[in-house]
């Protein structure tokens, strides 16, 4: 890049987070008795000055006033700032260095903190302009320097006057005083910053936004340390996930839109076009006609346990990784069943309904203790093994069957049939996964084999249990109770009419798919599915995800990844690696992990790289997907 080419970036509330002189009254008026009157002020003063509403150079002298700071408070803000440098800023030292005789930090700020602070960036020392502070002889600050052009009202346009930068000067900052340099024909462009503060009289002026510093230098074709703005990626998530995943997409980075409800095949078509990472819970269908407008979309993270409202095969074949959360909510559901089986084994639910309407009906009759009872666990996965451990631990004898080899939690006692589990137990529990071929698993013959008067509870899949062939043993007695949380047409919205055989059945417990909805479960679920995907984004790791191959990925180190997925036929790696080859590019690591499928191959090069290699990958046959990180 040739040397004329300038950039100006301002400090408060762009290179750093914060407003420097806000902080510093933070730390200059403790114990003082109006501290926040003071530091409200502070603050009005910074955000009029910033938005082009006041006078800059008497907002400046009243916010001296107000801080009553010394100079001994300086080292102890230095020391804050060093902390509260912006993130894209922070990741980018390599770009503020190499390139450190053209930027210039040009602020209304102060030197005595500004410097300390961005010379560790590698930005020089004498490229740094801004004002100065004024000392009496006890070390307090009482002004600053007066003939410093950027005291002045305009005075980064003064500044910018007497520099006579020959060349293209491009600047970055979040105030009307930033704009204005760009106003006064003295930048060729003006980005507004926003990754700390949005000022909307900023922006209304602005041509240019820069959500990041990763964004200005993406646009303006500059090194930067990641291989794309982390704001132009965008994540949709429906269904009313919570808060924390969306806190999480944005603390990241990425454009977040979050929605209450489900949405429908044709809306989610319209929507998806420009998604990038997509979020959902049960209700919303990921089908392949969906797909097919999905251009961008690299993830899709179910934020609960179940999958197959996704189709796993058509985001396979596009190269779309899928993550779920599969222990997040294990132990709502598990209390939730827990719970059921005692209300049902006490009649409490009929019973409550009667208190409800005035009638006192106090009797023993069909009331149980669950101590000594059998109960048979239908599906022993994370959900059925601890249930089977907190029921053995309430006195029970418990059952279990699986059609995959598992290992038996206590005294748990394996089936080698469903039917031999149905003929021991004095309740049965369902807790399979929703797989096209579990549809009506649990039907007529399954309820015949059932013990008379057993309870039944249906935590799982709607689409598991022949809702008609239960509706009619509950009718005849041979089932004495039920509790189901899930159907297999549920609203999708919580507007619309719960319509359902089961309704008003006696000793019948029906919940609104709510065995996860907790607020414990909610939060670990929105803990752990944003990292997962972030990390899949960040570093190509696929652990954990339901459809791709699983690869743990040391740390990316001093060089570049790049992510290759293709159909899973033979020759593709031979021809990746002559790929390579031919471009003379050395080869770090490399990593190759394949289904039955696609194949997933990692391979780490040295940065320095010809960029014909990144063509020459897309074109490799039988490619589906590829991307580089960095």
């Amino acid at each position: 890049m040739s040397k004329d080419k300038y950039f100006i970036i301002d400090f408060d509330s762009t290179f750093t987070q914060v407003e420097a002189l806000d902080e510093l009254g933070d730390i200059s008026l403790q114990g003082d008795p109006n501290k926040e009157q003071a530091l409200q002020q502070v603050k009005k003063l910074t955000d009029s000055a910033m938005a082009g509403e006041s006078s800059f150079s008497e907002g400046l002298a009243q916010r001296l006033r107000l801080l009553k700071a010394h100079q001994h408070h300086l080292p102890q803000l230095i020391s804050h700032l060093h902390n509260k440098v912006s993130e894209s800023i922070r990741r980018n030292k390599e770009f503020l260095t190499e390139f450190s005789d053209q930027i210039f930090i040009v602020s209304s700020g102060f030197k005595e903190f500004i410097t300390p602070i961005v010379t560790e960036y590698g930005i020089k020392a004498e490229n740094v302009y801004a004002n100065t502070f004024r000392f009496d002889e006890q070390g307090n600050i009482v002004g600053f320097d007066e003939e410093n052009v950027l005291s002045l009202d305009k005075g980064k346009i003064k500044l910018l006057e007497q520099l006579a930068l020959s060349g293209d000067v491009y600047v970055l900052g979040d105030g009307y005083t930033d704009y204005e340099i760009k106003e006064a024909g003295l930048a060729n462009k003006f980005y507004a910053f926003t990754e700390n503060i949005a000022r909307e009289k900023v922006i209304a002026k602005a041509e240019h936004i820069a959500p990041s510093f990763d964004e200005f230098l993406y646009q303006n074709k500059l090194p930067m340390s990641i291989s794309y703005p982390k704001n132009r990626i965008s994540v949709l998530l429906l269904e009313n996930i919570h808060p924390k995943a969306v806190e999480l997409f944005q603390r990241e980075g990425y454009q977040v839109t979050a929605l209450p409800g489900a949405l429908s095949e044709d809306e989610l078509c319209e929507q998806i076009q420009k998604v990038s990472i997509l979020g959902i819970r049960s209700k919303t269908h990921v089908t392949r006609r969906v797909l097919e407008h999905a251009t961008r979309l690299m993830s899709v993270s179910a934020f609960c346990i179940g999958t197959n409202q996704i189709d796993l095969n058509a985001c396979l074949e596009a190269g779309i990784t899928v993550f779920n959360a599969p222990y997040s909510n294990t132990r709502s559901v598990v209390e939730l069943a827990i719970g059921e089986i005692i209300m049902l084994s006490r009649n409490i639910f009929d019973k409550s309904i009667k208190m409800h309407q005035g009638k006192w009906d106090k009797s023993a009759t069909g009331s149980y203790e669950v101590r000594d009872k059998k109960l048979g666990i239908v599906g022993y996965g994370n959900i059925g093994a601890q249930l089977s451990v907190l029921a053995e631990a309430m006195g029970m004898e418990v059952y279990y069957y699986d059609v995959v080899e598992k290992l038996q939690l206590g005294n748990a006692r394996k089936c080698d049939t469903l039917h031999e589990l149905l003929e021991k137990v004095d309740m049965v529990t369902l807790h399979v996964d929703g797989r096209p071929e579990n549809k009506n698993m649990f039907g007529a013959e399954q309820f015949a084999a059932m013990k008379p008067g057993a309870l039944f509870l249906n935590l799982s899949r709607g689409h598991v249990v022949d809702i008609e062939a239960l509706v009619e043993n509950l009718k005849s007695g041979k089932i004495r109770g039920a509790a189901v949380d899930v159907f297999p047409q549920e609203p999708a919205t919580n507007k619309e009419e719960f319509v359902s055989e089961l309704r008003n059945l006696p000793n019948v417990i029906l919940t609104p798919h709510i065995g996860g909805s907790t607020s414990e479960a909610q939060v670990n679920i929105a803990n752990f599915v944003p990292n997962r995907i972030m990390d899949y984004i960040n570093s190509g790791n696929t652990y954990q995800s339901v459809n791709f191959p699983n690869i743990q990925l040391p740390e990316l180190k001093n060089a570049h990844r790049l992510i290759h997925i293709h159909a899973n036929v033979p020759g593709v790696l031979a021809n990746i690696n002559q790929v390579l080859a031919n471009n003379h590019v050395n080869i770090l690591g490399q990593y190759l992990k394949t289904n039955e499928r696609v194949g997933y191959v990692i391979t780490d090069i040295d940065k320095a790289y010809d960029k014909q290699v990144i063509n020459d990958m897309r074109q490799v046959a039988h490619t589906i997907k590829f991307r580089i990180l960095y």
